[in-house]
């Protein structure tokens, strides 16, 4: 290289060069601050908003007068007291259903309850408020409610309540709850994680460890990895015509002597929910082996330790944290999922808990959507606390990730 062609500023064409490289720096430091900081707001924002909906007062009334069915105030009725007074006034048609879903003798005292204000009392929910007008309007409000509604009750309510979470779905919004939805999303992410990881780490290993670099092995992984970024939509399209349709005797439980359903079971959603993850598990474990240094396989060779021997005791116990993290992530998405669901066959509404692999079945994300479609505002509130809900299970996994990462990890 010629040293007269090279040209070193001095003086003060230096201290011009040197501030502009500052301002550069300076500009781009903000730039990426600014982009933290419209992240903050957004999930501070987007927090707000579902808080918002989940607390506030209500205004209601009940249809029929409690002292009617029972001299005992409300919060002192028994189990027994409660039974009686369902099979008394209740029809015949509407107690023996409902003693087919569940039998009455085994429902609890919270259950009972549930059905008698649902069912007997039936509340009137004349209007509901957020947290920040019920914070902020609260006078207003009072005075609203004894103008407009003079024999109503108001109350400040949060709508997500441990009653909330082990109540099944209800026509009205007061006495709705996410346990059906909860336990479906359930059924869904044990059944996805029992197929895709399997045969995802199972892949990722071949891929990465025995597969012959060849325009094969580029082609498949090129298609995996189109695979990972394909419209969830997509999936549930493949579902429905293979998983429902297909196999529908397999997925409805027909094999195995089931008589009361078809091919859109929680089977059918968990397989596809798999399907969904699969390239996310392959991608991410393929990543995790390819970070364990090609020393320890070396040096395993080197002992005379085969290729199986070398994954088995060396790259896979070192490669664990990040498998076990990208697998348990993926599955946070299929958590989330509500396209697919809808296309194989997700109920909206549905009060029976899911019994077995050929149930049908709702999950959170289908319950939330179709209580944000409902016109009344206490649905709107209840759909805010089941995303709360949602959140703390998403949170959950993830907080389990970094715990099994952590738990795994090595450090070289």
């Amino acid at each position: 290289m010629n040293s007269s062609n090279t040209y070193y500023p001095e003086g003060a064409s230096f201290r011009s060069a040197l501030n502009t490289r500052y301002r550069v720096a300076s500009m781009w430091q903000m730039i990426f601050f600014s982009a933290l900081l419209i992240a903050i707001i957004s999930l501070t924002a987007l927090l707000y908003n579902v808080i918002d909906g989940a607390f506030g007062y209500i205004a209601f009334d009940y249809k029929k007068d409690p002292a009617t069915f029972s001299a005992t105030p409300l919060p002192d009725l028994k189990k027994d007291e409660l039974l009686t007074i369902l099979k008394d006034h209740l029809s015949a048609g509407a107690y023996n259903k409902l003693d087919n879903e569940q039998p009455m003798l085994k429902r609890s005292q919270a259950d009972l309850y549930s059905l008698f204000m649902e069912r007997l009392i039936q509340i009137d929910t004349k209007q509901t408020w957020s947290l920040t007008e019920s914070i902020l309007h609260g006078a207003e409000i009072r005075a609203e409610v004894a103008k407009d509604y003079p024999g109503a009750k108001l109350e400040f309510r949060s709508w997500l309540t441990p009653q909330f979470l082990v109540s099944p779905m209800s026509s009205r919004a007061e006495f709705a709850g996410v346990r059906t939805a909860v336990l479906g999303s359930l059924w869904l992410v044990g059944i996805a994680l029992l197929f895709a990881m399997p045969i995802g780490i199972g892949a990722a290993i071949y891929l990465q460890e025995y597969a012959p670099r060849n325009l094969l092995t580029r082609i498949i992984q090129t298609n995996i990895n189109n695979l990972a970024g394909v419209p969830s939509i997509v999936y549930g399209m493949l579902g429905l015509a293979i998983f429902v349709r297909v196999l529908e005797p397999f997925t409805s439980g027909r094999l195995f002597g089931v008589t009361d359903s078809n091919g859109r079971t929680i089977l059918s959603a968990g397989l596809t929910m798999g399907v969904l993850v699969l390239p996310l598990i392959i991608i991410n474990a393929q990543e995790a082996i390819k970070a364990v240094p090609d020393s320890l396989r070396q040096a395993a060779y080197g002992v005379g330790a085969t290729k199986w021997q070398t994954v088995w005791h060396h790259v896979l116990p070192n490669a664990i944290a990040g498998i076990l993290t990208g697998s348990i992530l993926a599955l946070s998405r299929a958590l989330g999922e509500t396209a697919p669901l809808i296309i194989v066959g997700a109920s909206t509404f549905i009060s029976i808990d899911p019994n077995s692999p050929f149930s049908k079945f709702t999950a959170l994300p289908i319950q939330i959507y179709q209580w944000t479609t409902r016109a009344q505002s206490e649905f709107h509130a209840i759909a805010a606390g089941a995303i709360i809900v949602l959140m703390v299970l998403l949170l959950t996994l993830n907080a389990t990730a970094i715990l099994l990462r952590n738990r795994f990890q090595r450090k070289y």
